[in-house]
């Protein structure tokens, strides 16, 4: 059976820690042909950033259109860190249920408190939820569910997560190392390795760099299977396809930091059927948050119920038309708790990024998740690992792309600085941060409190 082309299926595919490292992305060294023929297939939206440079905050905002800060995600949401939506947040899948859409994820799951599989769908509108697997095991279920998604009249939202490329550790790890290949990737240097700019380039990070690219080939060869299947379905023109990842590589000065390696992010659009297709770039500054009321906007479903969007549809813009919000001018981005307390802001414009540091923590936070570090950053950077950060940081991106080089003292900068800090502290107070009241504690604080308490006897 096809779908009513006015309310196509949609196929959301995500995946960690890949920022925008795809060979047709312009990482020359990595494999990666399938989402590469998406992306000659579809519209490239060639500057997407995220809201947060970490997996819970950024994906609470790709799902829900809001900001971090606001729908109540400030951190990670498994385990011990416990962050959660707030109670009155809707999730996509929400709104697409409640507009006769059939709902289910398959992999990864990040945006809401870490529970069993049926209390999830419970909480964020999903008729079936199965969480877990490598991207095998994924992509096995994607597969199954596009052949129900096929013998349905009604119209189907599939979530599909992977969490390759993220690290993980297995028996080839070195002590005090996790890497990127568990026990199920293989490295990958059939093209080379290219070491990204703001890193330095010598042996051991080729070793690490090599791991990644593996891990983002067997990624891609599970979203290819996907893509695939959709395909053998004959639901290839009906089907609204993204295709997106959290935030930026797990490397030194990437993911967990506010500089561009950290926030910046694939994002990949088909529906044939619409005409998003054909290999075309969208140009401009976008954010992930504006990903849910597009694709809300595209399939005629209106925003009802819960807090308003913070994001812009930019559904116009990929049917070639003029914005009718005229284009974002800026992107903003945060972070606050993710294996520490270290809360950040930053406004970016297409020609300065300012970064607003809230805590003496050392110059960015470590994403390695190992003792023994293979990976350092480019030697002529301002801000190493090491070492307290300052009030504020301003780069030029036009002459430093890489960010290394600070002009926030600099006085020929001064009023570059202070219209950035005006415009950033605007959208603060709009959005209601709470950095702006004073420091955010993490739900471990209220449980340890409660704990104190109870032996209290209090």
């Amino acid at each position: 059976m096809t779908s009513d082309p006015a309310r196509p299926h949609v196929l959301l595919l995500h995946c960690h820690d890949l920022g925008r490292h795809l060979h047709s992305l312009g990482a020359r060294t990595v494999t990666s042909p399938h989402l590469d023929r998406l992306a000659a297939d579809g519209v490239v939206v060639a500057e997407m950033f995220a809201t947060a440079p970490q997996c819970s905050p950024s994906r609470s905002s790709l799902f829900t259109g809001r900001w971090p800060h606001a729908n109540g995600v400030l951190g990670l949401t498994h385990a011990e860190f416990g962050w959660d939506l707030h109670a009155d947040e809707r999730h996509l899948a929400q709104r697409l249920g409640s507009a006769g859409y059939r709902t289910e994820l398959i992999g990864m799951h990040h945006e809401s408190r870490t529970q069993a599989d049926d209390r999830v769908a419970e909480r964020l509108g999903f008729d079936r939820v199965r969480t877990g697997g490598h991207a095998e095991v994924v992509a096995d279920r994607a597969e199954q569910a596009i052949v129900a998604m096929a013998a349905s009249d009604q119209p189907t939202y599939l979530q599909v997560g992977f969490v390759e490329p993220h690290r993980m550790p297995g028996a080839r790890d070195a002590d005090g190392v996790m890497g990127f290949l568990g026990d199920h990737v293989e490295p990958d240097t059939e093209r080379g390795v290219d070491v990204p700019g703001y890193l330095r380039d010598d042996e051991s990070a080729r070793t690490e760099v090599a791991e990644l690219q593996g891990a983002i080939r067997h990624m891609d060869a599970a979203a290819g299977r996907v893509l695939d299947a959709l395909d053998r379905a004959g639901l290839r023109e009906s089907t609204l396809v993204v295709f997106t990842t959290d935030h930026g590589l797990a490397l030194p000065r990437a993911k967990c930091t506010l500089y561009d390696p950290g926030l910046e992010v694939a994002c990949l659009v088909r529906w044939p059927a619409r005409g998003w297709a054909g290999g075309r770039r969208l140009e401009g500054l976008h954010s992930n948050l504006d990903l849910t009321p597009t694709v809300l906007d595209a399939v005629g479903v209106a925003v009802t119920g819960g807090p308003p969007l913070h994001g812009r549809s930019f559904a116009s813009a990929l049917d070639g038309r003029p914005d009718p919000n005229g284009g974002r001018q800026e992107v903003f981005g945060e972070l606050t708790h993710h294996d520490y307390y270290d809360p950040r802001r930053c406004i970016r414009t297409r020609e300065h990024k300012l970064i607003a540091n809230f805590s003496s923590a050392p110059g960015f936070m470590d994403a390695s998740q190992s003792w023994t570090h293979r990976t350092s950053v480019h030697p002529d950077a301002d801000h190493p690992h090491t070492g307290s950060h300052p009030a504020v940081e301003l780069y030029d991106l036009g002459t430093d792309p890489l960010e290394l080089h600070d002009l926030a003292d600099h006085p020929e900068h001064a009023a570059t600085r202070d219209d950035l800090l005006r415009r950033l502290h605007r959208w603060m107070r709009e959005t209601g941060d709470p950095l702006l009241t004073g420091a955010v504690t993490p739900p471990l604080h209220t449980r340890t409190l409660a704990l104190l308490s109870g032996a209290a006897g209090g």
